[in-house]
């Protein structure tokens, strides 16, 4: 589980977010909706220690992030807004080992993640392909990738879709809905819903840095193009 409990934080001494609360189960599939600015952003990087909160504490599996932050970002993979943020070698099969190597796993299990989690994005075969190369929807996926292959109980992205074609949009969602149903947590965060809302447990909106909307798709739908989110046509 990951947990928010009055979780406040500023920059800049401008108020980024406000006594949030919030939980996020094992196996659950939750979206994170709201505007640009809204502070989803700032949320999920307090998942793994990307920042600290000015009060409150944020838990994984029931121990503070502070207290273990190995611990926290073994369990939570990240997937950025910005791909670029997060690779760390220069081919597509190197990035997405790098994870599961630091980890210590043999070879063979490296191997087998690897290929499960390119297969997973449509990028099977590519491994040596050089990631600086590739569009931004590629990149993207790669991205995703590094994350998958990390298996970890929780898997938070920041709209990770944005630059990807309709084959492997299809083909990520497919993947993160199996993931969620052998127990992985997922956190997405989105200002567009069409392509999540159908395979989502809970809908959670956000509006100047505070939870606004906490509830199921259904009963979520209606109070979410106030805040300027995109919601499917009905």
């Amino acid at each position: 589980m990951i947990e928010f409990r009055s979780v406040s934080y500023a920059f800049d001494d401008i108020s980024v977010l406000e006594d949030v609360s919030l939980a996020i189960a094992d196996g659950e599939f939750v979206v994170l909706a709201g505007a640009n600015g809204s502070g989803k952003t700032t949320l999920l990087r307090h998942c793994n220690g990307l920042l600290e909160p000015d009060s409150g504490t944020v838990l994984v599996n029931e121990t503070p992030v502070s207290d273990d932050l190995i611990a926290a970002r073994s369990s939570v993979g990240m997937v950025f807004q910005h791909p670029r943020d997060q690779f760390v070698a220069a081919t597509i099969g190197a990035d997405v080992a790098f994870g599961p190597e630091n980890l210590g796993l043999a070879r063979e299990e490296i191997d087998r993640r690897v290929g499960e989690s390119l297969e997973a994005v449509n990028m099977a075969g590519r491994d040596d392909e050089r990631i600086d190369q590739l569009s931004g929807g590629e990149q993207s996926r790669v991205a995703i990738a590094g994350a998958l292959a990390m298996e970890p109980t929780h898997l938070v992205l920041d709209e990770p879709f944005t630059g990807l074609d309709d084959p492997a949009r299809r083909s990520v969602l497919s993947r993160l809905e199996s993931l969620a149903a052998d127990g992985t947590g997922i956190l997405l965060a989105t200002h567009d819903l069409r392509d999540v809302v159908g395979i989502a447990d809970r809908i959670v909106a956000m509006r100047d840095g505070r939870v606004v909307v906490d509830d199921s798709p259904e009963d979520a739908l209606e109070d979410l193009a106030r805040l300027e989110v995109r919601v499917p046509d009905t």
